[in-house]
């Protein structure tokens, strides 16, 4: 008998209009999860909520409200008791701006995360997927990185915070009983094949991928290479890149992992990425090709709080999880190119 939505289990993804969060609901939808969104639409749009509708035929229950309020938050878990699960995206992420304005990161990043675990605490839900990220190892010794490789000072003020924020989970899954997995990932880059909802920064693009697509459409002169002096082939930083849709589905794996009681400790950490790290230039070749546009790009200074070089070690994630990322460079950049193309005829 095909379950009604009263008897889907229930996940709350907060920052589910953003980015990454909205593919996640996408995926969880399709799976058969009941999902809510909490979002500010500080980096997002309320439109996506909409379009996440049209994708899957469920337009998912949406309260914009900010998680660093704590009176509202604690009225929205005294109201949704029966969470299976939250998938924790809501935080602000951008590294340059971080450095800029260290204050605003660390309010908002860590007094959110700590009023949802309030949540948790006092309305006994006990599981939370929690959107980490590959900056809490700094600049590595070594590469690939591993889960168990060391987590160094941080070259970044959102890299700190999502450092803090381990900790804080830590302990507190040790103090409160809530059993958390915390997933490291590397560098999204795509959209649904649909392109109906993808990557959409507010003003100048931070993350590369964007500001590729946002050039080639015209909407920038060139785009900015931070950086041509890295002790890297190309001299032009290496990252690894992950498409967001296949991003979405290791989320999904884990609440279904924590559902299901299949974890091996109460905190669990998996690296997330493709395995493979592609400098600067590499994406830029990898776009014209799919595109067949000629991208304009000049060398700039470094960028402050960037990294090297790093890419990911995914074989425990692999293992364990059973997830692997399955797309490539090529695929990532061909759907951001199309989902600009959506944006460029109006579909905002």
């Amino acid at each position: 008998m095909k379950k009604t939505s009263e008897q889907k289990l229930k996940v709350l993804v907060t920052g589910g209009a953003g980015y990454i969060g909205s593919h996640t609901v996408v995926a969880l939808q399709q799976h058969g999860f009941r999902v809510i969104v909490i979002d500010n639409l500080f980096n997002s749009h309320a439109g996506v909520i909409d379009r996440i509708g049209e994708i899957t035929g469920v337009k998912p229950e949406f309260h914009e409200f900010d998680l660093v309020d704590t009176d509202k938050t604690d009225s929205f878990f005294a109201s949704n008791a029966d969470l299976a699960g939250i998938i924790h995206f809501a935080a602000y992420k951008a590294v340059g701006e971080s450095m800029e304005n260290p204050l605003m990161y660390y309010r908002n990043n860590l007094v959110s995360l700590m009023n949802i675990l309030e949540g948790m605490r006092n309305y006994k839900v006990a599981n939370l997927v929690f959107s980490s990220s590959c900056t809490v190892y700094g600049q590595p010794d070594e590469l690939p990185v591993k889960e168990t490789s060391p987590v160094k000072e941080a070259l970044s003020v959102y890299g700190n915070t999502k450092q803090m924020s381990e900790e804080i989970l830590r302990f507190s899954v040790g103090a409160y009983g809530i059993k958390t997995i915390a997933l490291r990932y590397f560098n999204p880059v795509g959209a649904h094949e649909s392109a109906l909802i993808g990557e959409l920064p507010r003003g100048v693009p931070n993350n590369l991928a964007p500001f590729i697509t946002q050039t080639a459409i015209g909407r920038r002169d060139r785009l900015s290479v931070f950086g041509s002096d890295y002790n890297t082939p190309d001299g032009t930083p290496i990252r690894d890149y992950i498409h967001v849709v296949d991003l979405a589905e290791a989320h999904v794996v884990a609440v279904n992992r924590m559902i299901g009681n299949k974890t091996k400790s109460d905190y669990e950490i998996f690296n997330l990425g493709t395995g493979k790290g592609y400098s600067v230039l590499e994406a830029i070749r990898s776009f014209e090709k799919v595109s067949g546009q000629k991208l304009p790009y000049k060398f700039v200074g470094r960028r402050s709080g960037d990294i090297e070089q790093v890419w990911a070690d995914t074989s425990y994630a692999n293992r364990e999880l059973g997830w692997k990322a399955e797309k490539d460079l090529d695929d990532m950049m061909r759907s951001a190119w199309k989902w600009e193309q959506a944006l460029a005829k109006g579909n905002k």
